[in-house]
């Protein structure tokens, strides 16, 4: 396949037999991502954390299915016990999940914890996925060099605004600003899909680390965490700005559908919108910060998430 093809939804090759796991898939991107994977016969495991959204939720993605039935999985990122559990169901629920999608997250929100003390930006967007994920390579065939298998990270053109300081990940120290503590978490994502790209490349794992970012997609994302957005004349600026600048939900999630089933995919490779300022558009490889591509501070930055969530990954 071409690299500079306008790629899209219908690019997306027959997934029958593979095994798709997303999460935050009770809406936007997650949902979006989720109903076309079904659409080209994937298996998908769709996560969330309330039970009836998740529930409508499967029910839309099941409506579009044309292969394996889709299933639920309820979890919690800001709970590492609830993503050990739910860890623990999708292995139980398939036979092998081939690709992670690394989709849910929170944006700019106030200053709060996790269950387990974490602030939360960085514990919901990159430590709850970081111990996912290392919970799930057992269900992965790495060592089937023959079977494609992926972990898509999905991060922000907002990494750009964040450094992570893995000396007060969780701000102890540090004044919190909402929308440095979100750039943070994204630029971890980007630092989590290097690290695990240089890892598996060592251990020689048949397993791509990709990641991805929506652009502006005019989603719920954008009203439930920003303060901007949490009284009428926010809202209303939110409202005029997704109508003009964004995107829809369904091409916004077109960049980690790339990065999650195109075959020329290659490890490492970070997936954006080809518009102006990477705000809309198809999806095309992009360029990402040189604090992204820091090999020291993603390899200081895994050792610390092993750490924090006690979740070690396979040797």
């Amino acid at each position: 396949m071409a690299r500079g093809i306008k790629w899209n939804a219908t690019d997306v090759p027959d997934l029958d037999g593979r095994t798709y796991v997303v999460t935050g898939a009770t809406s936007g991107l997650g949902l979006a991502t989720a109903v076309e994977l079904a659409r080209h016969r994937a298996e998908v495991i769709v996560t969330g954390r309330n039970p009836e959204r998740l529930q409508q939720a499967l029910e839309a993605v099941s409506a579009e299915a044309t292969g394996a039935a889709p299933q639920q999985v309820i979890m919690d990122l800001a709970s590492l016990a609830s993503v050990r559990e739910a860890a623990g169901e999708i292995i139980a629920a398939t036979d092998q999940v081939n690709v992670l999608i690394n989709n849910a997250g929170v944006m700019a929100t106030p200053q709060n914890v996790t269950v387990d003390g974490f602030e939360l930006q960085i514990g919901t967007n990159h430590l709850g996925h970081f111990a996912l994920t290392g919970l799930l390579l057992e269900a992965m065939p790495l060592d089937d060099l023959a079977t494609d298998n992926r972990v898509v990270n999905v991060s922000s053109g907002a990494h750009r605004m964040g450094k992570v300081n893995v000396a007060d990940l969780n701000y102890t120290d540090r004044k919190y600003n909402p929308w440095q503590a979100y750039g943070q978490s994204k630029l971890a994502n980007l630092l989590f899909t290097l690290e695990l790209q240089r890892k598996a490349a060592v251990a020689g794992w048949s397993l791509r680390s990709l990641a991805a970012h929506p652009g502006w997609s005019a989603t719920n994302l954008q009203f439930s965490g920003p303060q901007l957005a949490q009284n009428v004349v926010g809202k209303y600026t939110t409202k005029v700005a997704n109508s003009i600048i964004g995107q829809s939900a369904e091409d916004g999630a077109l960049p980690q559908l790339r990065a999650a089933t195109d075959p020329a995919a290659e490890s490492g490779e970070y997936y954006g919108p080809d518009g102006f300022m990477e705000m809309r558009g198809k999806p095309v490889i992009v360029d990402r910060s040189s604090d992204a591509q820091d090999e020291a501070n993603a390899a200081a930055l895994w050792e610390l998430s092993e750490e924090l969530t006690n979740v070690t990954f396979p040797a």
